[in-house]
């Protein structure tokens, strides 16, 4: 059966995030969530937001803050997709997500999206800002797809 796709509250997507998310908790706020349904049955979300990094957050960039299925056959890639499209319909010029290298990357690249940066990972803590972290903080993948 071929999935559809619908849009979905934050409220909603985070609960899914909740009960399905491997290592992340629910998120703050979002510019739009989309939900993959596979014969009526929501089997994943994907939270798209403003860029964590402020350095990416120039107007023109949303990022996939959470991207969360049940394990259902070709959502990932599904949503990643949704997600592109409809960020580039309100007129974004780019969508980017951060992955852990041992994720692989290939909902990503099925979906369009090329690997673009990898990061070090680190606290968001700082002497002048401290914070507890809540994710995690090894090395990460920037993985990104433009419009055009």
């Amino acid at each position: 059966m071929a999935l559809d796709r619908m849009p979905i509250t934050l409220t909603e997507a985070n609960a899914f995030v909740t009960e399905y998310h491997r290592h992340h908790k629910a998120v703050v706020g979002h510019k739009f969530s989309i939900a993959a349904v596979d014969g009526g049955r929501i089997c994943g979300v994907v939270i798209v937001g403003r860029p964590v990094a402020r350095l990416r957050d120039d107007g023109a960039t949303l990022e996939v803050t959470r991207l969360c299925t049940d394990g259902t056959r070709n959502a990932c890639s599904f949503l990643y997709g949704a997600s592109a499209k409809a960020a580039f319909a309100l007129g974004y010029q780019r969508l980017g997500t951060y992955i852990a290298p041992a994720e692989g990357g290939a909902s990503l690249r099925a979906a369009g999206w090329r690997k673009v940066a990898e990061t070090p990972g680190r606290s968001w803590s700082v002497s002048s800002r401290p914070r507890l972290d809540k994710h995690p903080l090894g090395q990460k993948e920037l993985w990104q797809r433009e419009t055009g």
